[in-house]
């Protein structure tokens, strides 16, 4: 489907194997590694990417949710990643969904300053943070539309990689409601 005329694909699948200029990692505020799509980033790229973000955090600590920086890929195939940290779920009444919109456009923002063509998502906090998926894929879908009316010409194409049929089915259906 196109957005804003820039390409977005759902994809379902394993983000670590994606051939793209930067992938997008559902850190955790510390930066230092964790659990699923975070852990997987870090154990397949490899040690240079957890260095470049322990500097990251000596020179600004942790990383507030909503907010994204940027490491090399280390030994993944995309050069480039966007480490993001999303919401906690806390049942809708402490702003998750803007935090979580925030996610995805600064994810956009930090790939842009690398002039990354090609940026792949996983579903930003729907995992341990406890998110809706339903109203995650939604909120997802809404920002990267919004950040692209600003900066259509600057991304060839957006993908959501996603890890299982129930998370593919909720963006698929979010997709339609664009």
């Amino acid at each position: 489907m196109l957005i804003e005329g820039v390409k977005v694909l759902l994809l379902r699948g394993d983000i670590t194997t994606q051939d793209a200029d930067a992938i997008v990692n559902a850190a955790n505020s510390s930066l230092l590694g964790g659990g699923g799509v975070d852990g997987a980033i870090h154990r397949k790229g490899g040690p240079a990417i957890l260095e470049e973000c322990m500097k990251i955090r000596a020179a600004q600590g942790s990383c507030a949710p909503g907010n994204a920086v940027i490491t090399g890929g280390g030994k993944l195939a995309a050069r480039w990643v966007v480490h993001t940290v999303g919401p906690v779920w806390r049942g809708g009444e402490a702003n998750e969904d803007q935090t979580l919109a925030n996610a995805y456009k600064n994810s956009l923002a930090r790939a842009m300053e690398v002039d990354a063509k090609i940026v792949a998502f996983p579903s930003i906090s729907t995992g341990a943070y406890g998110y809706p998926v339903d109203k995650a894929a939604a909120v997802a879908m809404n920002a990267i539309k919004e950040y692209l009316s600003r900066n259509q010409a600057v991304f060839s194409e957006i993908r959501f990689v996603l890890f299982d049929d129930r998370t593919f089915q909720a963006y698929e259906a979010a997709a339609k409601e664009l």
